[in-house]
């Protein structure tokens, strides 16, 4: 990256939009997420990832998870098909119904994580990958497939580009835009000020947000409202862009309730805000 790079900053009025629904859609033409997550201890990242998706839109939402998640999913999210995936040939069906990854949230780095990312680095559709599914990727256990979006935070970035997270810090935009290269994917650097970039060098920064975020789950809820809108036909550089504004944005709303914010309570805030933004119906 070069000083001038230009960086464009996201507003309202520069995102694209989902398009409005006709009345006679049905949830088969609103996609198929598929969220692939939650190692032992960790069940409840995927929840968060499968509420947001459903709060913004896709059609259909499934989660493939450890068996022993499987009655607290039923339990919090009824719409959720969850599915228990004990190895990973159990994975295979559930692949094939989705028109939509997200991989990584909560996954842990085991045998049974491992075999189940390289089971979805083979399909050949959109993706979004986080957390565990990020740090495996920098440990060379498997390689991105073709259409996938990269969700690090600057110590997962670091990680990618075998720097120092004070190294991606100190420059932002010159270490988002080396792994979207690098990666050949559209990658969102998490922090103050997020940063979109794609492979080829487009690079855009959501200015809004607020410290109350700071905490966990809030980027499962992200790689949830991610897939949802490509789900429902947008571009992937689009998609991640309107993603970063809503969260930002739902994150600003809530602030006034000051420390103790939790990821979940964004779901129904960025459901709002992204009924102002893209009405369901004109």
């Amino acid at each position: 990256m070069t000083d001038d790079t230009p960086v464009r900053s996201i507003h309202a009025a520069n995102l694209e939009h989902l398009a409005p629904r006709a009345v006679d859609t049905h949830k088969g033409q609103l996609g198929h997420v598929l969220i692939i997550a939650g190692d032992l201890g960790m069940g409840g990242a995927g929840l968060l990832s499968a509420q947001a998706a459903l709060r913004c839109g896709a059609g259909m939402v499934s989660l493939a998870t450890r068996e022993q998640h499987i009655s607290a999913a039923l339990s919090r999210l009824p719409e959720v098909m969850a599915c228990a995936i004990r190895a990973s040939a159990e994975l295979r069906a559930p692949l094939q119904r989705a028109t939509v990854l997200v991989v990584g949230p909560g996954l842990g780095q085991s045998a049974w994580s491992r075999a189940l990312l390289s089971s979805a680095a083979q399909r050949t559709i959109m993706q979004v990958w986080d957390a565990d599914a990020l740090n495996m990727l920098a440990d060379n256990i498997c390689s991105q497939p073709q259409q996938c979006i990269l969700t690090p935070h600057p110590g997962e970035a670091a990680r990618l580009l075998k720097i120092t997270t004070a190294q991606v810090q100190a420059d932002r935009c010159a270490a988002v835009l080396a792994i979207a290269h690098r990666y050949n994917a559209v990658t969102v650097l998490k922090g103050h000020h997020s940063l979109i970039a794609t492979p080829q060098g487009e690079l855009s920064r959501v200015e809004r947000g607020h410290p109350v975020m700071a905490g966990a789950g809030f980027g499962d809820v992200l790689s949830g409202v991610i897939a949802a809108l490509l789900a429902q036909g947008l571009s992937a550089y689009s998609a991640a862009c309107l993603a970063v504004w809503l969260h930002a944005c739902a994150g600003e709303q809530l602030a006034s309730q000051g420390r103790g914010l939790v990821a979940s309570e964004m779901c129904e805030r960025i459901r709002q805000l992204l009924e102002e933004h893209s009405p369901c119906q004109a």
